[in-house]
């Protein structure tokens, strides 16, 4: 039983990352519009992938090491919060709609780092 739970703990945060990373991938396809040149699209393209790209090679340390998973996603949800806190913030009215969008991306990341941490733990222990 004990041997069941530690593969649970190993697999749960690396397959989460992989999922998380593939669904924040998608939102980079809005790159592709009708009307723009290749080169704009692919630099918009790219653009919007760089959180994608980090994340990638933060799954890649943290395969091995988990406290760089934790790191790394505790980090990338409160850098999400704080984007959209202060895009609210600069917009002339109150936008409170995007204040509910932390919840699909940040919570996922919080919780993929938890996880991770989990994982960390129990290792050291």
């Amino acid at each position: 039983m004990r041997r069941n739970i530690s593969k649970f703990i190993y697999w749960t945060p690396r397959i989460l990352s992989i999922l998380f990373i593939a669904f924040l991938t998608m939102f980079s396809f809005d790159a592709f519009e009708p009307g723009r040149s290749y080169g704009e699209m692919a630099a918009a393209f790219l653009m919007h992938n760089i959180p994608v790209f980090v994340l990638m090679a933060a799954l890649v340390v943290a395969w091995k090491r988990e406290i760089v998973g934790t790191v790394a996603f505790f980090l990338a949800g409160i850098a999400y919060c704080l984007f959209v806190i202060i895009k609210v913030a600069r917009a002339g009215e109150a936008d409170w709609g995007m204040l509910s969008w932390p919840f699909i991306i940040a919570v996922p990341a919080f919780f993929i780092g938890w996880m991770f941490w989990i994982g960390w733990r129990n290792r050291s222990t």
